[in-house]
């Protein structure tokens, strides 16, 4: 009998099976696919600070910047230190291996001088978050990305902003700590209830019970909840994203940071259900470039969209003119766990005790994952959280309701 169930191997499940196996305990992770197949692997690993007003989530992006950095400090240090000169992994050692961490920071760009207003005035509330922002002159972009177009009145630079990849993060928090057991191709069909209280869960493969049950479901954490009889307003919100083919090293970094313009930020805190795209162009550490985004809510349909990936291909082009010569190679889609405030579901649930909540953070969940897995093992743990969990309770949307 594990200590906790964590319902989800994503980036946010992985994060919580993390912190709460560092913590002590044991942990089983459950997911009816394979680790980072849902939105995590549909993600481009973005860790951003840019894109988030002042406010609750802004300060989770800040602590989980930190320690996504962390992580990938006791990475390098696992790996120097675990690994024989023959390449073999030192007897009871585990580290995380390389996750492709980048700190490479992102450049936010504006067409006209009334949009660099606004950015530069979101910028200064950002600063007194703690927030570090560059004020990009329009003859400076180029020092930052030599082959953007020209035109943009200027930007604003975010140091803080990174990139991991976030399918390899997952697989490497889930493997780090024995006390971690996975159980994937293993469907949760219900919650065992004992005395009104949470105390493991139903699989197509039989009971698996605990001390607590952690809803990592993502997407799908409305679903998981309402086994619990509880209601959580989360849904599907589709993204595509076109990937190149490798460049040629005669490009020369075509793309050095992540760029995007500042219709972008406007997009992540938009609430319209139909289609809306702005530019986002990053380059991988394998020589692709990725090329987003794009919202809209249409259910859990999968359908390509020639029209939005042309569109996403256009609005490329028009940040980096040279994408223009380079195929794309494929494209694929994902979906973003939407609350209608827009923030996470972090915390223990009052309804139903023994239920805790790790969903519903949209399209930020790589960048938020390891905040809120760590908060989540200090409750679990009875330890203080490092931030105050009031904006993120799981019963707001009940109260707004009433």
């Amino acid at each position: 009998m594990p200590d906790i169930v964590v319902i989800g191997a994503g980036i946010v499940g992985a994060s919580c099976a993390y912190y709460a196996a560092r913590e002590g305990l044991s942990v089983t992770v459950v997911d009816r696919g394979s680790v980072a197949a849902g939105t995590t692997g549909a993600g481009e690993g973005n860790v951003l600070v840019s894109d988030k007003e002042p406010g609750p989530e802004l300060d989770l992006a800040l602590l989980s910047g930190r320690l996504w950095h962390r992580l990938a400090e006791e990475s390098e240090e696992s790996e120097e230190s675990g690994e024989t000169k023959e390449g073999r992994r030192s007897e009871g050692h585990a580290g995380f291996g390389d996750f492709e961490y980048e700190p490479k920071g992102g450049l936010v760009v504006a067409e006209d001088d009334r949009v660099l207003r606004v950015l530069t005035e979101l910028a200064g509330r950002q600063e007194s978050s703690g927030v570090e922002t560059r004020p990009v002159a329009a003859g400076e972009l180029a020092d930052y990305e030599p082959h953007l177009a020209p035109g943009f009145a200027g930007g604003v630079f975010y140091p803080q902003d990174a990139q991991v990849q976030p399918m390899l993060a997952a697989a490497r928090l889930l493997r780090r700590w024995p006390r971690v057991t996975l159980r994937t191709g293993t469907e949760v069909t219900g919650l065992v209830v004992q005395r009104g209280r949470v105390t493991g869960v139903r699989t197509d493969a039989g009971d698996i019970p605990a001390g607590a049950v952690v809803n990592a479901g993502g997407t799908w954490g409305g679903e998981i909840a309402a086994l619990a009889g509880v209601t959580l307003p989360i849904l599907p919100r589709r993204g595509f994203i076109l990937v190149t083919e490798p460049l040629d090293p005669a490009y020369g970094g075509l793309v050095r940071h992540k760029v995007y313009t500042a219709a972008y930020v406007a997009g992540v805190a938009s609430e319209a259900a139909g289609l809306e795209t702005s530019a986002v162009v990053e380059a991988t550490r394998a020589g692709t470039v990725l090329i987003g985004a794009s919202r809209e809510r249409v259910g859990f349909d999968r359908t390509v969209s020639l029209p939005v990936l042309a569109r996403l291909a256009r609005q490329a082009v028009a940040l980096f003119p040279a994408l223009a010569e380079v195929r794309a190679i494929r494209a694929y889609c994902g979906f973003r766990p939407y609350c209608p405030d827009h923030l996470p579901v972090i915390g223990a649930d009052p309804r139903v005790p023994g239920l805790y909540h790790a969903c519903g953070h949209e399209g930020a969940g790589i960048g938020l994952a390891p905040a809120t897995g760590l908060l989540i093992s200090r409750l679990l743990t009875g330890a203080t959280p490092e931030l105050d969990l009031t904006p993120f309770r799981p019963d707001r949307f009940a109260e707004a309701a009433a």
